[in-house]
């Protein structure tokens, strides 16, 4: 090729380590830019179009799922947690497909603070029950960022041994700015899950402390990881997460540690029976793990078995599930009620105004709370 047509970036000789093919440009103005194929109507398979990612109507979503497809799930759930106007009575349909299949799995919740190791445990855990031929679903949510809007969604790869084996789902989701550790589609993406046949459902929560609530009341059991040493034994006393925990378990039990962590479950167990325990027949227990030495998981499987059959006995494990299912109505309402107020019209043209004069000083919050309810309600 001669250097009259090539880019003023190509170097003036050719070299192996700078390889440079320039093709030919379309002359006809209404050329689509596409390549055509040659004079026998047939591509070659270098010069092939990739197609089109066929849309997929509801059935489509249903048929997969219920038929376990991991593919068809993962895609199920970004419909589920797209915000766009158009996919929601699709993802509704969805959801309504497969409502008669969910409901049948041991759904955990699991929380700690940063450091604990929720996804080592997860990790170790989750592979133990996998390799006992269960099917374990892993809805790990990260935190938003309030600055980028970003979310790094590591967990999965953190996860490595549990991600390769084939009965395991892992599914990194944003958290959204929504408060409690959680998803704002984390109960949808549970009922796909389960539909999809995973009999077990682990919820890894953002870990950020003092919201970390929102995931008790989607779950079964509700699992809180302490560090022993590390002043989680008041810290988890002061916010009150100890009074809804249903299993404590103490990480990282092993080489120095073993120790401390020993003192730590005998105060957590001292702490527990002086707590009121409003769950009849069962009062939570305290547990060691080691994730890097495979030890206590069984011991946590057997716990949580425990307290399920103490669920079932009672019959107070049907009416949580019952009641998850209004407080799960509850928060659509809310998140509905906040979205039209949010995009109501009238709103919009006073927020402005109102937002600067209360940065400014110059108007109280409760007034301008007042005016922009005036405003919603006409």
């Amino acid at each position: 090729m001669s250097r009259g047509k090539r880019p003023d970036w190509v170097p003036d000789t050719d070299h192996e380590a700078f390889t440079t093919y320039v093709m030919p440009g379309v002359s006809d103005p209404h050329h689509d830019g596409l390549p055509r194929p040659p004079a026998g109507g047939v591509f070659a398979p270098s010069a092939a179009v990739a197609p089109a990612r066929k849309k997929l109507a509801a059935r489509d979503y249903v048929d997969g799922i219920l038929a376990g497809n991991r593919t068809m799930l993962a895609r199920a759930i970004t419909l589920i947690e797209s915000n766009s106007e158009r996919h929601l009575e699709l993802a509704q349909e969805v959801l309504a497909g497969v409502m008669h299949q969910s409901g049948n799995s041991v759904r955990l919740g699991i929380t700690g603070v940063p450091g604990v190791g929720k996804s080592t445990f997860i990790e170790s855990f989750g592979t133990w029950l996998c390799d006992e031929n269960n099917k374990v679903a892993v809805l790990a949510v990260d935190p938003t960022s309030s600055l980028s809007g970003g979310s790094i969604l590591g967990d999965k790869t953190r996860m490595e041994q549990l991600s390769r084996h084939p009965n395991s789902f892992i599914r990194p989701s944003p958290s959204g700015g929504a408060l409690g550790g959680v998803a704002r589609k984390s109960r949808e993406t549970m009922l796909l899950c389960e539909a999809a046949g995973y009999n077990i459902i682990l919820i890894e929560t953002v870990g950020v402390g003092q919201s970390e609530t929102l995931v008790h009341s989607m779950v079964d059991c509700f699992v809180v990881l302490m560090l022993a040493g590390a002043g989680d034994e008041l810290q988890g006393i002061k916010k009150g997460i100890i009074e809804l925990a249903d299993l404590l378990v103490i990480t990282k039990a092993d080489g120095d540690n073993i120790g401390r962590a020993q003192r730590a479950k005998a105060e957590l167990a001292q702490v527990v029976r002086m707590l009121n325990c409003p769950t009849e027949g069962w009062r939570p227990q305290v547990l060691l793990t080691s994730s890097v030495e495979n030890k206590g998981v069984t011991d946590v499987w057997a716990t949580v078995g425990d307290y399920m059959n103490a669920g079932k006995k009672h019959g107070w494990l049907s009416d949580k599930r019952q009641q998850q299912n209004v407080d799960w109505l509850k928060a659509l309402v809310e998140e509905a009620l906040k979205q039209s107020f949010q995009h109501h019209p009238a709103v919009e043209k006073i927020l402005p105004e109102i937002s600067r004069q209360v940065r400014a000083g110059q108007l109280p919050q409760m007034l301008a709370l007042k005016q922009l309810m005036d405003a919603y309600r006409g």
